[in-house]
């Protein structure tokens, strides 16, 4: 069973990342050429001169984003069918696409919302290279946190369920969500490298795309496993005969 969901997870997790490329390539492209455009006249203006490219650019809006998206959503996509197999059953009465959109839901505001809000994609020139490695780990470590609160969260629902019921049990876990959550992000630094020079727009643009891929991913993962699971489930449930119990 684990192996089945698995093997789905891995292909709704590729369709994802292909419908990824899609979007990031309509509509994060263009800010990242202009990014970069900026990024080139401001080493010129300094009297700085690029070395000869290893990738072209041809080549990393196409083929590299095309890789990179793929092997992002089969990542995704398996994580995802692991945790479908190891919570399918424990959320209450929800069926297997309530159980897939609710798990979709959890991971886009977990890994990619809350982690956005607090440290956001930014194209190339707005951060300094030197300091990748610290904003990585900020990164990671939000990341971290996040899902380790929202899992309390969901633990905290179910266990005050029985007494508040379920409305109410959601509205407080959700509430403690957040209230942690804010308490981690004003705890943690906060990072600010984007010149003041930067083009507001590029900026904005590169990081509503960004987040919108996010959403495009999570989005996939939970309808289509969720339905693909749910017509596996239909068309091998067991049928029984009326007429086996006629005399």
């Amino acid at each position: 069973m684990v192996r089945t969901l698995l093997v789905r997870g891995l292909w709704v997790g590729l369709v994802a990342g292909l419908l990824v490329l899609g979007f990031g390539y309509l509509f994060g492209e263009a800010a990242i050429d202009r990014a970069i455009d900026f990024e080139e006249q401001a080493a010129r203006a300094a009297g700085e001169h690029h070395g000869v490219e290893l990738v072209s650019r041809s080549v990393q809006s196409t083929i590299g984003l095309a890789t990179a998206t793929a092997i992002y959503g089969v990542a995704f996509g398996g994580i995802f069918a692991l945790v479908f197999a190891a919570v399918s059953g424990r959320l209450g009465h929800l069926g297997v696409r309530g159980t897939a959109a609710l798990l979709a839901l959890a991971g886009f505001v977990s890994v990619s919302l809350v982690p956005f809000l607090k440290y956001p994609a930014n194209p190339p020139a707005a951060n300094n290279p030197e300091s990748i490695g610290e904003r990585t780990g900020l990164y990671v470590a939000m990341v971290i946190i996040s899902v380790a609160v929202t899992i309390a969260a969901i633990q905290l629902g179910r266990r005050l369920a029985p007494r508040y019921g379920l409305w109410n049990s959601a509205l407080l876990a959700a509430a403690a969500f957040v209230l942690v959550i804010a308490g981690a992000q004003v705890a943690l630094p906060t990072v600010n490298e984007t010149p003041a020079d930067f083009p507001a727009v590029v900026l904005y643009q590169f990081r509503l795309a960004s987040l919108g891929s996010q959403a495009v991913l999570w989005t996939t993962l939970g309808l289509l496993f969720g339905w693909l699971t749910e017509r596996r489930t239909l068309t091998t449930r067991p049928r029984w005969n009326d007429a086996s119990g006629a005399g």
